[in-house]
């Protein structure tokens, strides 16, 4: 019995499994086929609106693409029409230039045809002048012919008579015409010279500056001046093997004076020093460094300076080394005037007196720059300034007048050129102009004063004074006590004498002058 009921038990739950897999069967089935109509639902409605959109889409691309076309359209079209503009007046140009060469060639034939009847009728004109001519000379011949019977000489004799005649009243005239050219000259001159030389001054204007051979360089605090000694003095020794120049330091507060005599030198060491101050390394190695990149920079600088200047003034056509040597006058001074300023004073000076004479101003001008360039080269020669800037010029193509006013302005060259003696006043003017010069007027003229009294101290001598600003001597001797050799021997002594006791620029030249009188009286 209880095997039967378990047999029976079992068959019942297998049967009410199978109903129930079969019942679950039908409801996920039912259910799947419900999503799958909502999912088909939910797709064919996105891809409706997706259809819509991408309609919308085509519409508005098109609209844009449309607009585009319909803008780049117009934009041609009005290219299109500033050409054609274009054409049109570029034809009318050559139309007009075609009528103006036709007028043109028509009026260059008549002239033509006019200058052939003109040549016919000169033609002409030239035969009967050739025979009036002819029948002149038969008859000038019997002229001569029939004088010379009647006067017993012949023509030649009374050619050389006549000649000699108005030799003599030309000879007068001329002489009486130029005593009268050279006194109304001498009394006009001094005054039309006073006249442009004031004018030219008064033409230019320039600052009043004397520069020194010192620097001084400020520091923030006296506790850089340790760092910039450094340990044992090495930093300040590099500094002053490097750039040659002496660095002084001293209970002078926050300050360090450069002493030097070259300004380019001194610059150098004053914009090196800045550096290394800046950057707060300071040793020997970086020392060096930044010294030999100061000069390449200071190179650049000069050649700048030059460039400038010479557009300033309006010089072209300048050799690089010179434009070089200008830029270089920038930092050179001479009795503390800035020697570029002073350059280009004389050659604005020069331009303005060169265009009142009615001469080049522009060669004035040129050579009024490069006057001085012989203080600027960097290897030092025994030549003074003025010759050794007149070899510097003649070497670099100079013009020759420019050459000859560069050697002549202090007189050690002759004056060849006009513009040699204007160089040389407007130095003279730039050089002498209050401010300009560190020489005071009581040291000017104790200068000249112990000149005088040098040559006074000579035995023999009468007179002695010192001109162009100290620069000559001039000493009248006595004829009685003093002959010519004496004059030429006491000339050296003086020059000797001054060169051994006095301090003084550039030259200073000695003349001795003689003169003998012979004085009678007729009674």
């Amino acid at each position: 019995m209880d095997s039967i009921s378990i047999v029976l038990m079992g068959a019942a739950a297998v049967v009410g499994i199978g109903i129930g897999v079969l019942a679950g069967k039908s409801f996920f089935s039912k259910n799947f086929n419900a999503q799958k109509e909502q999912a088909e639902k939910e797709a064919t409605l996105l891809i409706e609106n997706a259809k819509k959109e991408a309609e919308n889409l085509k519409k508005e691309k098109l609209l844009e693409a449309k607009e585009k076309f319909q803008q780049a359209k117009l934009a041609e079209e009005k290219e299109i029409n500033q050409r054609s503009i274009k054409l049109e007046e570029r034809e009318r140009q050559q139309k007009q230039k075609e009528q103006s060469l036709n007028q043109k060639l028509e009026t260059a034939n008549k002239k033509e045809q006019e200058l052939e009847v003109l040549k016919d009728n000169t033609k002409r004109q030239l035969d009967l002048v050739n025979e009036k001519k002819s029948a002149l000379d038969k008859q000038h011949e019997t002229m001569v012919k029939t004088l010379e019977k009647a006067a017993n000489m012949s023509a030649a004799d009374a050619k050389t008579q006549l000649i000699e005649s108005l030799k003599a009243e030309a000879s007068s005239a001329a002489s009486s015409h130029v005593k009268t050219i050279m006194d109304e000259a001498k009394l006009t001159a001094n005054k039309e010279a006073k006249k442009i030389i004031i004018q030219t001054i008064q033409r230019t204007a320039q600052e009043h500056a004397i520069e020194n051979s010192i620097s001084s360089f400020q520091l923030e605090s006296d506790e850089l001046k340790g760092q910039i000694i450094g340990r044992e003095g090495r930093n300040i020794r590099a500094l002053e093997a490097a750039t040659g120049v002496e660095f002084i330091v001293d209970d002078t507060p926050d300050t360090i004076i450069l002493s030097c005599f070259d300004p380019v030198r001194r610059e150098i060491a004053r914009l090196s020093l800045q550096r290394l101050v800046t950057d707060g390394r300071i040793h020997p190695a970086r020392v060096e460094e930044v010294v030999e990149k100061t000069k390449k920079q200071m190179e650049d600088q000069i050649v700048e300076i030059g460039e400038r200047t010479c557009i300033e003034l309006g010089i072209h056509g300048l050799h690089p080394e010179l434009i070089r040597m200008v830029g270089r006058m920038r930092f050179r001074s001479s009795y503390g005037q800035n020697l570029l300023h002073h350059s280009k004073e004389v050659a604005n000076m020069c331009a303005v007196m060169a265009a009142e004479l009615g001469l080049n101003p522009k060669l004035a001008k040129r050579a009024g720059l490069l006057h001085d360039i012989g203080k600027v080269p960097e290897i030092e020669q025994e030549l003074s300034h003025a010759l050794l800037g007149a070899k510097l010029a003649e070497q670099y193509n100079e013009h020759p007048s420019i050459v000859n006013a560069i050697g002549a302005h202090h007189d050690e060259m002759e004056m060849k050129f006009v513009i040699s003696p204007i160089i040389q006043i407007c130095d003279s003017i730039s050089g002498a102009r209050p401010g300009a010069r560190r020489d005071t007027y009581n040291q000017y003229m104790q200068r000249i004063k112990d000149l005088e009294n040098l040559a006074q101290s000579f035995d023999g001598v009468e007179k002695a004074f010192a001109v162009q600003a100290g620069r000559e001597l001039r000493v009248i001797v006595e004829a009685g006590k003093i002959d010519d050799k004496m004059a030429e021997q006491m000339s050296f002594e003086m020059s000797q004498k001054i060169m051994n006791e006095m301090q003084y620029p550039g030259q200073i030249r000695v003349t001795v002058i003689r003169e003998t009188r012979a004085v009678a009286v007729a009674r």
